[in-house]
């Protein structure tokens, strides 16, 4: 897809000039998560300012209709933008000034990293280089970026921590997710900026990715088609519901990360540094059993699945888990909904949108 570079000129007069408390950057705003952190910031009188390049990783129709829920909204402003384009984004930060940016835009997915990882490098790396410079040179007053549970890559200790070294990626998306931590703390070093990485354990709900598995289930369960079900069912994940994301990111922005002055360069903590730098987990600390995942989805469907039992995919792993007892002492926020009920609200969407 041809992505158009943005002028000056389009910027300045698309976007409605309104003074309001903050005005946030949310890159990736046509995303999954940034679409729900868009409509939530919005509810409460913060200007927001997405973009997005609407790549084909999945179908782009989706990320449109995302948007068209944002339409009514007067302090919001979206555009087509790819974070790779350093003059644009040059551009960008040049025209607004942002009080916040929050960095949801990435190339996602496990698997497609061993596809194609040439996207991985041009938008986790450069573009988030960009975004960098951007805010180091407008006074952005907090960078938060969307890291991964997939950081913990080879780690077997339970529930991860993020105090825990994390130097062991299985997959060219993790590694490009534990270099956005890195290339974060190098600017908040040099440049002051503060920077909060924050690590999503398998997020899900209305408006998901397609790519995702609980996305391919419902629509194979539907079908009447097999679903792939890898290492042969032995998988568990801490599932987290789109709300308490969302929820958890918001406390966050207004967090500024703060200087940890019992930092130690001797025994170093991952998760802090001497710098306004932090790093937190957002999950439902709560493992769920990939076969009970799927127990319940057949039952809002209504539906039985064919199981198709499969070995363990390149990249993947076995068990993810959340530690978020720094989250809960810093913003007062754990994430809380059972997938018993986020997948009945999930499932309540996927038949409504899809039913026309």
């Amino acid at each position: 897809m041809k992505i158009n570079k943005l002028k000056l000129s389009s910027l300045s007069t698309q976007t409605k000039l309104m003074p309001l408390r903050y005005k946030v950057l949310i890159t990736g705003g046509a995303g999954f998560i940034g679409f729900h952190l868009a409509r939530r910031l919005l509810e409460t009188g913060v200007r927001v300012v997405g973009i997005d390049n609407f790549n084909d990783y999945y179908d782009p129709a989706l990320k449109h209709a995302r948007l068209a829920q944002l339409a009514d909204h007067d302090n919001f402003s979206h555009f087509k933008l790819d974070l790779a384009d350093r003059s644009a984004m040059a551009d960008l930060f040049a025209t607004h000034r942002f009080d916040a940016v929050v960095n949801m835009a990435a190339q996602a997915g496990v698997r497609y990293s061993l596809e194609n990882p040439h996207s991985y490098i041009d938008t986790n790396i450069v573009g988030f280089t960009n975004v960098l410079e951007g805010c180091r040179h407008s006074g952005v007053k907090h960078l938060v970026f969307a890291s991964s549970s997939s950081v913990y890559g080879a780690n077997t200790r339970m529930p991860f921590s993020v105090h825990d070294n994390v130097d062991h990626p299985v997959s060219l998306y993790a590694a490009t997710k534990k270099s956005s931590e890195l290339m974060a703390h190098a600017y908040s070093h040099l440049y002051g900026l503060p920077c909060t990485g924050l690590r999503f354990f398998t997020v899900y709900g209305p408006w998901g990715r397609p790519d995702m598995a609980y996305f391919l289930f419902t629509k194979a369960i539907l079908a009447g088609e097999p679903i792939n079900v890898f290492n042969h069912g032995k998988m568990k994940r801490d599932f987290t519901y789109i709300d308490d994301i969302v929820e958890g990111v918001i406390r966050v922005i207004h967090k500024l990360p703060q200087a940890n002055p019992l930092w130690n360069g001797d025994s170093p903590d991952p998760a802090t540094s001497y710098c306004p730098y932090r790093i937190y987990n957002i999950g439902n600390n709560n493992q769920v059993e990939l076969l009970h995942y799927i127990e319940v989805l057949e039952e809002c469907l209504g539906k039985k699945a064919k199981k198709n039992f499969m070995p363990m995919q390149n990249g993947d792993v076995p068990a993810t888990y959340a530690n978020v007892d720094d989250l809960v002492r810093d913003v007062g926020f754990k994430p809380d909904t059972t997938v018993e009920a986020g997948i009945r609200l999930f499932v309540d969407w996927y038949l409504d949108y899809y039913a026309g």
